[in-house]
């Protein structure tokens, strides 16, 4: 009987994970904007965004490779602010998972970089490293 608690335990864990992946559509204005490889320990890392003079009001983090526990998202603006972004709900994202959309603070503000905090879960010996990918929301 304990097996089988355990064994729906799995399940619905899987499902409801599956749920919270979101899919990236480039066709509704999404476009990549940086890229990141994460190493096996927690860590702190600077991101500079390709395309700078493209503006995005939103963005996704995108695990295309490994396992990744985010901690902290802060986004440096073009005006010389910063903003740690809400990221609840996010977690940890397995590979081909996405977040929910974040949104960026300011209006006419282009972001320059991100700064990560996250764990990577796994090791050198058994898995990839981890691997993410922002993704920015097009401003209309």
């Amino acid at each position: 009987m304990k097996l089988l608690s355990i064994t729906s335990i799995i399940f619905i864990t899987l499902l409801l994970s599956s749920f919270f992946g979101v899919k990236q559509d480039e066709d509704k204005g999404w476009v990549k904007i940086a890229e990141k490889v994460v190493n096996y320990k927690a860590e702190t890392d600077q991101v500079k965004v390709q395309n700078s003079d493209q503006e995005v009001t939103k963005i996704k983090i995108k695990c295309i490779q490994g396992t990744v526990k985010l901690k902290e998202i802060k986004a440096f603006m073009s005006d010389g602010k910063d903003e740690n972004l809400n990221i609840k709900g996010i977690g940890v994202l397995h590979d081909g998972m996405s977040s929910f959309s974040m949104d960026l603070p300011g209006k006419d503000n282009k972001l320059e970089k991100l700064e990560f905090k996250y764990d990577a879960v796994g090791n050198v010996l058994v898995s990839k490293k981890g691997k993410v990918e922002v993704w920015g929301k097009k401003k209309d």
